[in-house]
């Protein structure tokens, strides 16, 4: 089974036809679109786990947009499944549209060096571990426990896949933890 992303949120029903209003994950664009598989989590009692994304309209400056799918034709199971996350597979998505974050993942940029624009080399990516809310990475260090990155722009500066290096720019205390 492939790479799955948190990409969308199921913000709320909209219309008696099932349709909901969608907003982006935590440091993603809006990336639903029409004929998108999509896994609904936490799985809801009497509603499906698997949808397709019929249409997706263009987002609000607020990052939501109405979308339905085939699989939601009424209010009542767009109720169910509202507050579920729409998981995409990472080998559906445009590595573009995420800002170059699918494409460095495909890449597998475990074993590449982490960089703190303050603190310098601060240990090697092992993993990128999926959360709720983003992506983070898994950085082991040399000294102590791994630290968690999240991926999100603020943080990630750059991915530099010819040195095999991850810039970041870490808030002040996170290596501390």
């Amino acid at each position: 089974m492939g790479h799955w992303i948190d990409c969308a949120v199921l913000a709320h029903p909209k219309g008696l036809e099932g349709g909901l209003v969608c907003r982006a994950a935590a440091g993603l664009p809006f990336l639903l679109r029409e004929g998108m598989a999509c896994a609904l989590v936490p799985p809801q009692l009497d509603a499906p786990r698997f949808v397709t994304v019929r249409s997706a309209g263009e987002p609000s400056r607020s990052g939501e947009a109405l979308v339905r799918f085939a699989e939601v034709g009424d209010v009542a199971l767009a109720e169910r499944v509202a507050g579920c996350h729409c998981l995409v597979r990472a080998d559906d998505l445009d590595a573009e549209a995420l800002g170059g974050l699918v494409a460095a993942e495909g890449l597998g940029c475990g074993g590449y060096a982490v960089v703190d624009a303050e603190a310098g080399p601060i240990g090697v990516v092992e993993a990128i571990e999926e959360g709720p809310a983003q992506r983070r990475l898994v950085v082991a260090r040399p000294e102590g426990a791994p630290v968690l990155v999240p991926l999100v722009d603020e943080l990630v500066l750059a991915v530099d896949d010819e040195a095999r290096t991850v810039a970041v720019a870490l808030p002040a205390g996170l290596l501390d933890l």
